[in-house]
C-alpha cells in the first residue's frame, strides 16, 4: 500500500511539471502576460469574471493564462479564490440608469432620447479571417484614419454625422430608458420591487426551490453562458411560446457606492464595466390585468451581450407560474433550468468520473457476471424443457 501511494504522488507531481511545459510551449516564443490577455482578450476575462462571481480582471486574465485559456477551468480557479476573501460590506444597488455608455442599441424603437451608441461590436462584421494579424505587430483591417473614428449612429447612413461615445472617465450622463417610454402609458409593467427582506446570497447560500427572481438572476449571471444560450434560443423556437423583443442593450461603466457604517451616507468606491439587457415580451394579461408587455432581465460583468440577452430570454420564461403562464417547456423549468446552469458543478460532477471507480465497477462487473450466469441457466433450462415435450426435436438435434 506504501508503495502505490510512494508512486501515485510521484506521479502528481511529474503531471504538474508535464502540465506546466504545456501551458508554457515553445519556450523560444515570448510568454504571453497577463497584461496581455487583459488589455487583448477582454471578452474572454470579462467572462470568467461573470460566471466566476468577482470582478478583478487582473485575477481573470491570470486564471486564464494558468488555465491555458481553458475558460471553464479559470472560472472554476477565480471563484476558488473568491472563497478566501472576507466580506468587507455590501453595495448599494448599481444605478444602471447613470451608466457612462459605451455601447446602446435598441430593436423596438429608431429614434430614441439620447440616441443609439453602435459602440465596439461584431454584429456588422464580415467574420472574414484578418491574415494581417498573423504578421508582426497588430492590425485590425481597419485603414489607419479610420482608428480612433467615432462610432457610427445605427440610425445613419454610412455618409451621415457620427455619434460620439462617451468616454470611461467622462462623468455618467442620466439616460432614460428605452422601456420608460412603455411604461408611461401604462404598456409595459412596472417592475416591483423585491420586498423589505435582504436578496439571498447563492455565494453563501445553497439554491432551493422555489426560488425568487432575486435567487433566479443571481443563478443566471453566474450561469453558463453556452447552457443560457440554448435554453433562450429554445424559447425562440416555440419551447415556451416567447417572441421577444430587444427593448435596449447598454454598455458602460456604472459607479460602485457604499454606505460605511461610520459615515452613514454613500460613498462612490469604484466604476464597473457592465452589460445590461432588457427584453420586452408580450403577454395577453389577466383577469386582473390588462394585456400589456413584459420583461426580462439580463446583466453581467463587462462586454457579455449574447449571455445578458440569453439571460433576459430565460428569465422571462421562468416567470411563467408568476404570470399564469403554462409550464410546457424546459426553459420554464426553473429547477431544471437552474440545477444544469452551474458549469463548475456541472464540470466537477462530469469530470469526478476520471476519478478511480475500481470498487464500485468490480461491484458492477461481479453483478454482471452473476446475471450472464443465471442467464445461461435459464437459457439452459428453456432448452432443457423444450426438448422434454419435444422428443423429434430432441432426435433431430
Amino acid at each position: 500500500m506504501y508503495v502505490a501511494v510512494k508512486g501515485g504522488a510521484a506521479a502528481i507531481e511529474s503531471s504538474w511539471r508535464l502540465l506546466e511545459t504545456q501551458r508554457r510551449g515553445d519556450t523560444a516564443l515570448a510568454e504571453l502576460s497577463v497584461a496581455q490577455i487583459r488589455a487583448q482578450l477582454t471578452l474572454a476575462v470579462d467572462r470568467v469574471m461573470s460566471e466566476g462571481s468577482l470582478y478583478d480582471p487582473e485575477l481573470a486574465a491570470l486564471a486564464i493564462k494558468q488555465a491555458s485559456g481553458d475558460l471553464m477551468e479559470a472560472i472554476f480557479l477565480l471563484r476558488a479564490y473568491r472563497t478566501t476573501l472576507p466580506r468587507l460590506g455590501y453595495s448599494l444597488p448599481l444605478d444602471t440608469a447613470r451608466i457612462a455608455l459605451v455601447r446602446r442599441i435598441s430593436a423596438t424603437f429608431k429614434e430614441v432620447p439620447g440616441g443609439q451608441l453602435l459602440g465596439p461590436t461584431y454584429d456588422y462584421t464580415q467574420r472574414l479571417l484578418d491574415f494581417a494579424l498573423l504578421a508582426e505587430g497588430d492590425s485590425t483591417g481597419t485603414p489607419p484614419a479610420a482608428i480612433g473614428t467615432p462610432p457610427a449612429s445605427l440610425d445613419a447612413k454610412p455618409t451621415a454625422r457620427l455619434e460620439k461615445t462617451v468616454a470611461p472617465g467622462t462623468p455618467p450622463a442620466t439616460v432614460p430608458r428605452i422601456n420608460e417610454l412603455l411604461a408611461r402609458e401604462g404598456l409595459l409593467e412596472t417592475p416591483q420591487p423585491f420586498g423589505a427582506a435582504a436578496p439571498g446570497d447563492l455565494t453563501r447560500d445553497p439554491l432551493m426551490f422555489p426560488a425568487d427572481r432575486a435567487l433566479r438572476l443571481q443563478a443566471l449571471a453566474r450561469g453558463d453562458e453556452g447552457w443560457l444560450l440554448a435554453m433562450g434560443y429554445s424559447t425562440q423556437r416555440g419551447y415556451a411560446n416567447s417572441h421577444p423583443f430587444a427593448g435596449e442593450i447598454r454598455r458602460g461603466f456604472v459607479s460602485v457606492e457604499l454606505v460605511p457604517d461610520e459615515l452613514g451616507f454613500a460613498i462612490d468606491i469604484g466604476d464597473l464595466e457592465v452589460t445590461e439587457c432588457q427584453m420586452i415580451n408580450q403577454f395577453s394579461g389577466s383577469r386582473e390585468v390588462p394585456p400589456q408587455f413584459t420583461q426580462g432581465y439580463g446583466l453581467a460583468f463587462g462586454g457579455a451581450e449574447r449571455k445578458t440577452m440569453a439571460m433576459a430570454l430565460v428569465d422571462r420564461a421562468l416567470r411563467a407560474d408568476e404570470l399564469g403562464e403554462p409550464r410546457v417547456a424546459p426553459a420554464q423549468d426553473e429547477e431544471f433550468v437552474l440545477s444544469h446552469a452551474d458549469n463548475v458543478e456541472a464540470s466537477g460532477f462530469v469530470q469526478h468520473l476520471k476519478l478511480p471507480h475500481y470498487v464500485d465497477f468490480q461491484a458492477e462487473l461481479e453483478l454482471v457476471r452473476k446475471l450472464r450466469v443465471a442467464h445461461a441457466e435459464a437459457a439452459q433450462a428453456a432448452r432443457d424443457t423444450a426438448a422434454l415435450f419435444n422428443p423429434t426435436q430432441q432426435e433431430t438435434a
